[in-house]
């Protein structure tokens, strides 16, 4: 396959100011010289007119061409910078394609920078998610990756487990030698340094996937504690139908937010409570479901009338969650501290979160949306 010369169009699709076709591979040079019918210079740029073979004019744009190995590829690069219309892009990659090329698959430009060693795997999917990011934090996280800091830190992990290999399998090997080289305390130290550096790159991955892939938050709890409300104010609209009748949510409501450029994925659930009615048991079915898929629950209880919230923790575990998710974390909100002359705060609880608020007033809800920050930002999640 690296024998071929690939082109694709390299903007996104629809009206643009510019949009470009790039070719790599070993005909690319050739294939660029005959469309622009000029001889193109490395890193340099030509105003030239595409031509199909019959000499008739497609376009006017700017060629650049990029000689092996520096390019993005590590093989002859020409980039051919057009306007920005996809009938013009398809008619100069068309002609690229009868000049030699051939259309290049999903993500095959990336793939030949790897081969060549221009990128690793890391950078390589950098790459998609720098395309793909939704928020600032996102792409500049992606972007950092991309230029290798990232990669840095997993070959000096690399580097750390391989100089402790070496001295143990010394050790092993020279058993003769009068230093007990495994006994000596360096040992111990180095491994423990290993191992805290890589707990800490762990988190920071993880971390990273919830910045650019959004934490997924389900709200759950008993009928009428507030849920849907809950929903609602987080989201700015109303997203939820919320009435005093328990039950109104049946079916599972997603909503897709950004609290000060991170992005959440929240789920709202049917009320956790047994019932003969058909349609409500599947909700809560349903609801279950979307627990054990959860990055962080939100357990909301009415702070008029609950009074035992280990009871209501305990009963969570019980319905809802597998013994293999029963790590999740969970945030309890004890709602409607308009109601009960309390004040909002937020405390550890159990081994967990509590933040008393009013969803209806607004009261302590900035307490919530810095919390969430906060379990975006530290793997701990213990704001």
């Amino acid at each position: 396959m690296q024998e071929e010369t690939i082109a694709a169009i390299a903007t996104a699709s629809g009206p643009g100011g510019i949009g470009i076709v790039r070719l790599s591979g070993p005909r690319a040079f050739s294939i660029g010289n005959a469309i622009t019918a000029t001889a193109l210079k490395p890193r340099y740029a030509h105003f030239c007119h595409y031509r199909n073979p019959e000499g008739t004019i497609l376009d006017s744009g700017i060629s650049l061409f990029f000689p092996a190995p520096n390019s993005f590829t590590g093989e002859d690069v020409v980039e051919l910078q057009a306007h920005g219309g996809s009938i013009i892009l398809d008619l100069i990659l068309r002609e690229v394609c009868k000049l030699g090329a051939r259309q290049a698959l999903p993500g095959e430009f990336s793939q030949r920078a790897y081969l060549h060693d221009k990128i690793d795997l890391t950078q390589a999917e950098a790459i998609a998610d720098l395309i793909n990011s939704t928020t600032e934090q996102a792409a500049l996280n992606a972007s950092r990756t991309l230029q290798g800091e990232f990669s840095k830190r997993i070959e000096h992990l690399i580097t750390l487990i391989t100089e402790l290999r070496v001295y143990v399998e010394a050790a092993i090997d020279f058993p003769e030698e009068e230093i007990n080289f495994l006994e000596n305390s360096q040992i111990s130290a180095k491994l423990l340094a290993i191992t805290d550096q890589f707990n800490t790159v762990m988190s920071e991955a993880a971390q990273g996937a919830l910045i650019q892939e959004g934490m997924k938050l389900v709200i759950a709890g008993k009928p009428n504690a507030g849920k849907s409300s809950l929903l609602n104010a987080l989201s700015g609209q109303d997203t939820a139908i919320v009435t005093e009748l328990a039950g109104t949510t049946r079916d599972v409501l997603r909503q897709h937010i950004q609290i000060d450029g991170l992005p959440i994925h929240i789920a709202d659930t049917a009320g956790l409570r047994h019932s003969d009615d058909i349609i409500e048991q599947e909700g809560v079915r349903r609801a279950h479901a979307e627990i054990n898929s959860a990055d962080r629950i939100l357990l909301i209880v009415d702070g008029t009338t609950t009074s035992n919230l280990d009871a209501e923790i305990n009963a969570l575990w019980q319905n809802s969650l597998t013994p293999s998710r029963r790590d999740i974390p969970i945030t309890i909100i004890k709602n409607k501290c308009d109601l009960t002359d309390s004040h909002p705060i937020i405390h550890p609880l159990l081994g967990h979160t509590l933040i008393n608020l009013s969803v209806k007033s607004g009261a302590g809800m900035h307490l919530l949306r810095t919390h969430l920050k906060g379990c975006m930002e530290f793997t701990d999640g213990g704001q």
